[in-house]
């Protein structure tokens, strides 16, 4: 009890003291949690936010990814695409994607069906030579725009390429599924002396024969700042129609949201086999990239699905780093708690060398006397940990809705961790300090020497 009155007592005393060693606790604190709470949350977040720039994984009929391999044309599509592809998958498995174990992971798809097909606009004299009505070659790519799918499981999701063209520039509006409406690349449309609301015929010459026509009404036209500029997109069904290939499709493009790669996924990849059978349940149960890809190929026939290597290393030396970076911020702040709680401890020590001879002079040892400085740093210590954990809560909210958009969930394993580092910041402080009490020599102190 009388311990515990010494330090009650301790707070009135050296006040300025007291509340500058609170204060560095509470900002160390405060940056501690708010960085480890980023951090323990950082990973989703910035999958999603990378995700946004395009799919992740390409899956393919088999026969086209190897010469995929063979060519490296893995992600090719629109004017990139220099012939029409000659294996195909069928649109109606492209549903099944969503019945693989990390379905929730997997935040959009579209198949493509990539053709080229013979385009005349604002034809305005069908007989003469040169004129407008001159028909120029262009790829074609059907596809999913807006697509609402009714799942096996009697769930709805709404997929397609405009949840994944965030980063395109658009002028007009996006077509709408199974309808003759199209949008157009911007280099395409000056090429072809097109705007919005104007009509482009194509004409298609199958491979059984048939010619084919399908009038396609220009609603938007887009850039996408590459290649693909050079393409017209269209609803799938009437690419289908145009090409004579019911239910087709040459690629599906995937993205999910996936977990940074390591060795395991890695080793994964090249052979799942090769995996022990701990290993491969991990992998397996880890939304790894080259994981779902495969969980993907086990629900659609004779299919490949690969992840896109560039986009999958941005997001695990984008994550890596930027976890680094917080990291350090943390060690840091902790650093810099450390070095000052030392010195206020020494300050106020030598500020109260004549109390703590007195003690030592009526019999406590230096055992006593250091832990009544450490208890009486350790209760200062806890209110500013308690209240910097608070504000450190705030900062990652703020840090969250302004670089992300959204909160940030704190774990509670974030404050538990924080409240450990403190605890031994502290701790390692106060012991280099307290070593002076132990070279205080009562009768000298007492008189004056």
């Amino acid at each position: 009890m009388f311990f515990l009155r010494m330090i009650a007592r301790s707070f009135t005393r050296q006040l300025r003291r007291r509340l500058l060693i609170a204060l560095t606790v509470c900002l160390s604190a405060t940056v501690s949690v708010s960085m480890l709470g980023v951090v323990f949350d950082v990973g989703d977040k910035l999958n999603a936010e990378l995700s946004t720039y395009g799919s992740n994984i390409i899956v393919q009929p088999k026969a086209d990814a190897v010469v995929s391999d063979l060519y490296n044309t893995t992600g090719l599509t629109g004017a990139a695409a220099q012939a029409d592809p000659t294996a195909f998958l069928k649109e109606s498995d492209a549903a099944k994607i969503k019945t693989i174990f990390w379905a929730f992971n997997i935040t959009n798809f579209a198949p493509q069906l990539n053709v080229h097909a013979s385009a005349v606009a604002n034809c305005t004299d069908s007989g003469a030579a040169g004129s407008s009505c001159a028909s120029v070659n262009v790829p074609i790519v059907g596809t999913w725009f807006n697509k609402e799918l009714k799942l096996a499981s009697g769930e709805t999701t709404v997929v397609g390429v405009e949840g994944m063209r965030s980063w395109w520039k658009i002028e007009g509006a996006w077509p709408k599924d199974d309808t003759d409406q199209g949008m157009i690349g911007s280099t395409l449309a000056q090429q072809l002396g097109v705007k919005i609301g104007d009509t482009v015929t194509l004409k298609k010459t199958t491979a059984s024969g048939k010619h084919n026509e399908q009038p396609i009404t220009i609603v938007g036209i887009y850039d996408s700042g590459d290649d693909e500029n050079g393409s017209l997109y269209l609803s799938s069904s009437v690419a289908q129609v145009l090409a004579d290939l019911p239910d087709a499709a040459d690629k599906i493009e995937v993205k999910a949201l996936t977990t940074p790669e390591n060795d395991l996924a890695r080793k994964a990849a090249q052979n799942p086999a090769a995996l022990s059978q701990d290993d491969w349940e991990t992998w397996y149960c880890t939304a790894y990239p080259s994981s779902i890809a495969y969980q993907i190929e086990e629900v659609i026939p004779d299919a490949v699905a690969k992840q896109v290597r560039q986009v999958a290393a941005l997001q695990g030396n984008v994550l890596q780093k930027t976890q680094a970076v917080m990291i350090l911020m943390t060690v840091l702040s902790l650093i810099a708690a450390a070095v000052a709680v030392a010195n206020l401890m020494v300050a106020s020590i030598g500020e109260r060398s004549a109390e703590l001879a007195l003690l030592k002079a009526i019999g406590a040892t230096d055992g006593a006397v250091s832990r009544l400085m450490m208890a009486e740093t350790a209760a200062i210590a806890l209110l500013g940990a308690v209240v910097g954990a608070g504000l450190g809560s705030g900062v990652a909210q703020l840090i969250g809705h302004v670089v992300f958009g959204s909160g940030i969930t704190m774990r509670p394993m974030v404050f538990v961790l924080v409240f450990v580092l403190l605890a031994i910041t502290v701790l390692v402080a106060s012991a280099s300090s307290i070593r002076s009490i132990l070279s205080l020599r009562p009768a000298e102190v007492l008189h004056g020497r």
